[in-house]
């Protein structure tokens, strides 16, 4: 952030004691900058199609923490305005967050996040705890509700390893909607146009204790099912090689499965489709 005074010292606010969030502090001192700033005018409304939108994202809880996971398709209306987007960001160590929505917005929103999680722990010496984490985001969307009332909404989905939550319960999920609504969700969650397909497939496929290349098939699974049935989202690329973004936060922190894996993962999946089209059966 550029210095208040001409001489290029930083202004008094600067050394003003205060509160430990950016978010506050740009909003304070610089609303400009905020993702969040002020709605358009009264009666102005985006247009439906005339910006980039990004579906499917989804969550899933395994043996050794939690599993998040996004197609790589942006709409804009019936075109396809990207088709490598990246959906899933690490907001620090031990958490992620990914988004469905309005992608300019959400991408910057993320980005705020992660400053918003470092400035923190600078600040007060101790990163927040996860529940922290999840009430501060969803102060930032509700931040966003003037716009997103006027069609520029974004719903993120949000994942972290707990250390302090008991053995086999660490891998937590958090849900949003557009007004700022906080919702954990237990063992799985989907978010975006394809979601209620997603989560169909993860309600089938989904069980207690998988570990992580089971996981990471369930995830891929249900993003298949998501393309399958919503034009939004996109199923993968063989092509193109361009894969399903899938990530694991456990006690070792966040890690986004290699290319490599996810190719082999996802050609995989994509043979076994050959002799069942409409995915596996639900595990007895």
């Amino acid at each position: 952030m550029a210095a208040s005074d001409s001489d290029g010292r930083l202004g008094a606010e600067f050394f003003t004691p205060g509160t430990a969030s950016f978010t506050e502090f740009l909003a304070a001192h610089r609303p400009e900058l905020l993702p969040t700033r002020r709605p358009f005018l009264d009666g102005v409304r985006a247009r439906d199609g005339r910006f980039p939108h990004g579906t499917t994202v989804l969550a899933l809880a395994y043996r050794d923490g939690v599993m998040i996971a996004g197609d790589r398709r942006a709409t804009m209306g019936n075109l396809i305005a990207q088709r490598d987007l990246e959906k899933v960001h690490p907001a620090d160590d031990h958490t992620a967050v990914a988004f469905a929505g309005s992608v300019g917005l959400a991408l910057d929103m993320v980005k705020l996040y992660q400053v918003e999680l470092k400035h923190f722990e600078k600040i007060e010496g101790i990163p927040m705890t996860l529940n922290a984490k999840a009430r501060r985001l969803a102060g930032m969307i509700r931040q966003n509700l003037g716009q997103a009332m006027q069609g520029l909404a974004v719903v993120p989905l949000l994942t972290g390893y707990d250390t302090s939550a008991p053995e086999g319960e660490r891998g937590r999920i958090f849900s949003f909607d557009v007004v700022g609504g906080l919702y954990e969700k237990a063992d799985f969650h989907a978010e975006g146009s394809g979601s209620p397909y997603a989560r169909g497939a993860l309600k089938k496929l989904f069980r207690k204790g998988m570990d992580r290349r089971e996981a990471a098939l369930t995830a891929l699974q249900a993003l298949y099912d998501a393309a399958d049935d919503d034009s939004a989202t996109g199923g993968p690329d063989i092509n193109r090689r361009i894969f399903p973004i899938v990530s694991v936060i456990t006690g070792d922190g966040f890690e986004r499965l290699s290319e490599p894996e996810t190719e082999e993962l996802t050609r995989e999946m994509v043979e076994q489709r050959h002799s069942h089209p409409n995915g596996p059966n639900a595990t007895p």
